[in-house]
Order: C-alpha cells, then structure tokens, then sequence
C-alpha cells in the first residue's frame, strides 16, 4: 500500500509499505478516505524528529472504514469512523482519573505508531467513534484536532458570560475559537496578525477581532504592544480567559499581563525556548496559569464530531484537498513556511 513514512529532518517520503496485519483484540483496520495534516507534522519536517519516532508513516488526523476488526469489538465492518489517534494503558493513575491524555504510557498514531496518512492504519477501537451520515470525510477528517482544542477550552473552563480572548486564530487557534464560542461567551476577541485569518475567527464566531501588526509597539516591544491591545479592547479591566495559541515568543508575557484580576490564562501554544515572565504581577493578581495537552478521547472527541454536524466549523477552515502524492509541495511545506490559509486535508480513496 501507499504511505507517507517520515525518515528524518527534511525527508518524508510516498512509498510502497506492507499492508498492516491482521487487527488484534480491541484492534480494528480502517481504510483511509481522508487525513489532515497539522503544524506538527511540518515541525518533523522542518526541524525534527521532536515527537516523532522514525521511520514512521505519519497521519495523527483521519476518517476512514472500518474493513477488519479483531475480538472484543464492538464496531460494525464498513462503519465511517474517526480516531483520536492518542493511545493510553487504561490503568495508570492518570488513566484511572480520566485524563488519559496524560498517561504513563501515552503514545499517538503517526508519530510514534504508524498513523493515518495511508491507505490502511490500525487503531484500538475504543478511540475510534462513528461519523454520522452528515458529516463529510473533509469534516470527520478535522474531529481529531478540534477534539484537541475542545480539550483546550474545557481546561480553562471558560463559562457563559465571561470575556474570552484567542490569541493566535490559525491552526489549533481557528478550533479553539469555534469552540469557546460554543460555549456562549459574553464576549469572544480573536487576535492575529493575518486578516485572512482573523476573517476566519469572525466567520467562527468571534464577534471582535484585532490586529496586531500595526504600530511601532508591534516591533520595539511586542508583548507591551499586544496586551495593550487586549486591555483597550476590555476597558483596561483584561479577559476573564486569556488563551495562548500562536506560540509566539512574547505571547505568554502578553496573556498574563491582559487577564483580568483572577482571570486565567491558558498555554496551548508550544514555545521553542525558555521564556521570561513577570511572575509578581500575576501573584498579586491572583491570575490563574493553565496548560493543555492533545485530548480525552471519551470526553473530546464525541463532542467534536457532533459540533462538526453542524455544518459550519469544517467549511470555515478548510483551506485545500490534495492527494497524497502532493503531500510535501502542496502540503507540508505551505505549512511550514506559514503560507497556508487554514486545514490542508489529503485524499487516500
């Protein structure tokens, strides 16, 4: 069969693999229809492996038929399926307390298992969840990563009424703001230094949106720049939930100054080195530090193809649909090199 094995920094490669085995117990095969890629996969690319063990077929994001199945499974043949790609040992402590996420032995399909971005993967059915009729592959191919940053806005536990900032509205960003506006927020602001993507916030439910580029503050002192923004924005009182999802190196600086007093903020993107905080400030203004990691499949995934039925996020996000053959030119490297305009999902059928 035809796969994308990542070998390294630089090197990722469609080629004939052997087809997987038969599926164990719990185990089920899918035929792939569809696998997103995401600014994780270009990060191995660009810089790695981080994550990644290679050789490895890459593809943590896919919808696809289940086409075998092993015993104790209780998923029909032929059923349209999602996985949530995170594998955990079920009893562990973390496991035992539900956040499998964090398991002692958590491993995820296509970095350190062979993954999706092929015409055949196995997955434990227990984080496999059926796709109903009225979402497309395009859609049921994004659950994985939306699951991702449903996960995200339950950890900051952004409630109905409050005001919610999102820095960062490309990538992860774009679901994390479809998701906080799910929860009804008083006011919901997405910042960003693209418009295109900030058209895309609007489009997802932000109902204000700012732009951070302009002004000489954008380059002599960027965090200053951006939590004045926020502040400004919020009549100097600051967001009751600040979330960090660009991974710009001055963003967390930006977030802990423009919460409110006993605001919270919450870390979702991945920064590439150390960071400098006044952490005095946030003491004395008893502003809550919250981080997130992938998803509880149980708990995230369901509710992410169910948000997905209703028709909108998939369709705002969706930037193009290539074939696996283009993977690394059309796909991985637009990534890479930021010019990508929203989810880059890859065909296998």
């Amino acid at each position: 069969m035809r796969a994308a094995v990542y070998r390294g920094s630089g090197d990722i490669r469609v080629e004939t693999v052997p087809e997987p085995g038969e599926p164990g117990p719990g185990e089920v095969v899918v035929q792939v229809a569809r696998a997103a890629i995401c600014g994780t996969d270009a990060s191995e690319w660009a810089h790695g492996p981080i994550l990644c063990r290679p050789p490895v077929v890459l593809g943590h994001e896919f919808t696809g038929r289940v086409v075998a199945a092993g015993a104790d499974v209780a998923l029909p043949m032929g059923a349209r399926v999602v996985s949530g790609a995170g594998i955990s040992c079920g009893g562990c402590e973390w496991c035992q307390a539900g956040r499998t996420n964090l398991c002692t032995s958590y491993r995820t399909l296509g970095l350190q298992v062979d993954g999706g971005l092929a015409e055949l993967v196995v997955s434990p059915a227990s984080i496999c969840r059926v796709v109903p009729d009225t979402v497309s592959d395009d859609a049921a191919a994004m659950a994985q990563p939306f699951a991702v940053a449903l996960h995200a806005v339950r950890r900051s536990r952004l409630a109905a009424g409050e005001t919610c900032v999102v820095i960062g509205a490309g990538g992860i960003g774009a679901f994390i703001v479809a998701g906080a506006a799910a929860r009804k927020p008083g006011r919901l602001i997405a910042v960003d230094i693209d418009p295109d993507r900030l058209a895309t916030a609007r489009g997802l439910g932000a109902g204000e949106t700012l732009d951070a580029r302009n002004g000489d503050g954008a380059r002599h002192d960027p965090a200053a720049h951006l939590a004045g923004l926020i502040l400004a924005a919020t009549n100097g009182e600051g967001a009751h939930v600040v979330i960090e999802a660009s991974g710009a190196p001055h963003a967390p600086a930006a977030a802990l100054t423009a919460a409110r007093r006993g605001g919270r903020v919450l870390l979702v993107g991945l920064q590439s080195a150390p960071r400098e905080l006044d952490l005095v400030a946030a003491t004395v203004r008893e502003v809550e530090v919250i981080t997130t990691v992938a998803h509880v499949c149980s708990v995230d995934l369901p509710e992410a193809v169910d948000l997905l039925a209703l028709g909108s996020v998939a369709d705002a996000v969706l930037d193009r649909v290539i074939p696996l053959g283009e993977l690394v030119d059309q796909g991985i490297r637009p990534l890479a090199e930021r010019r990508a305009r929203g989810k880059i999902v890859v065909r296998l059928d």
